[in-house]
């Protein structure tokens, strides 16, 4: 089993401004590297074999920042970890997006075409680390994509959000990505999910 622990990058100043930044480079402010050295803090009690980032800067300075906590200071870069494209919505708030394109937003990738990009590379990532456990930062976009992905959309649950700097475990095992805890919330599997005998055992 490989575990992976998907961070989301720490605050920027469109993250407080409630502007949608998607593939659009705005670095970190400084309540945003404090909140990567705070969970640099948080995981640094546990063994880490790599980290891996997103290209964009937010993301990268953030997994430095972790890395040196941690004792990983090498950095390797996934493209595939880059955060959802929003296309014109980029750097407009929620109100300003909906009020001009009612939720139909030109060159927005869908939620399915960052599971393509993502999910695969995980699989990939965790198959060339048998056994290892990496730390991945990454975006709230991608991150949201995959538990719901693993929990067959019922997480996020409304008001359940993704906070900068916060972690989410998941691990690779039996050929699949399984969801742990989201920001410390463990994940069970429901028990109407389970196989009959399963659930009845």
């Amino acid at each position: 089993m490989t575990h992976l622990v998907l961070v989301r990058h720490g605050q920027t100043d469109w993250n407080l401004e409630g502007r949608i930044q998607g593939s659009s480079d705005i670095p970190l402010n400084e309540t945003g590297r404090r909140q990567a050295r705070e969970a640099g803090a948080e995981l640094a009690g546990e063994h880490w074999d790599a980290i891996l980032s997103s290209p964009l800067g937010r993301a990268r300075e953030t997994a430095e920042i972790i890395g040196a906590a941690v004792g990983v200071p090498d950095v390797l870069l996934e493209d595939a970890l880059r955060e959802r494209h929003y296309g014109a919505a980029e750097g407009l708030t929620g109100r300003q997006t909906e009020e001009r394109f009612a939720g139909r937003v030109p060159g927005r990738e869908s939620r399915e075409q960052v599971l393509a990009r993502v999910h695969p590379a995980l699989v990939r990532i965790a198959e060339e680390r048998p056994g290892q456990s990496v730390l991945l930062v990454s975006h709230g976009g991608v991150i949201g994509t995959l538990v719901r992905h693993a929990t067959a959309r019922r997480w996020p649950e409304p008001g359940q959000l993704i906070p900068n700097g916060s972690a989410h475990r998941f691990a690779y095992r039996d050929g699949a990505i399984h969801l742990v805890e989201f920001n410390g919330r463990a994940w069970t599997v429901p028990e109407r999910d389970l196989e009959p005998d399963a659930a009845a055992s």
